[in-house]
């Protein structure tokens, strides 16, 4: 499975082996495989540069997610970019662990890779389960943040 980290050196590190993991959980349970997967931890301006280019929407979001390759396909080739900001305003707003929400931006992220969506209500409460149940089987709980 290959999946890649990058973290902005503006920001703390983390061990990217769980990060890993949470998404090899998403992938394998879904019955899909990453081949070329990136998962880029960045700021706020970032992922707002990638909102007005590629959604002409033009304000904060936590996580973007790109699919590079057709989703029919059982291997995922794509992209996830996550705000460490907005990761620490959910964990702030919703009083959950810092820790926890990375790990939910990521299975997030990587439910949208594999065509989840979360336009209406119906499918935001379908993700959630989904991301719950994910979070039960990953140990964000490891994740060490330097």
């Amino acid at each position: 499975m290959a999946i890649t980290v990058d973290i902005d050196p503006a920001f703390d590190s983390f061990d990217q082996e769980i990060i890993k993991n949470s998404l090899h959980t998403v992938f394998h349970a879904e019955g899909a495989v990453a081949e070329n997967v990136s998962l880029i931890f960045g700021g706020d301006a970032l992922l707002n540069e990638l909102k007005k280019e590629y959604f002409d929407q033009d304000h904060f979001t936590d996580v973007i997610a790109f699919r590079l390759n057709n989703y029919e396909e059982k291997i995922v080739e794509g992209e996830i970019y996550i705000s460490i900001p907005r990761a620490r305003g959910n964990a702030e707003e919703f009083n959950e662990p810092f820790t926890k929400e990375v790990c939910r931006l990521v299975i997030h992220g990587g439910l949208h890779l594999l065509n989840y969506d979360d336009r209406t209500e119906a499918e935001k409460e379908n993700m959630t389960k989904k991301e719950d149940e994910f979070l039960q089987q990953c140990n964000w709980q490891d994740l060490i943040i330097e």
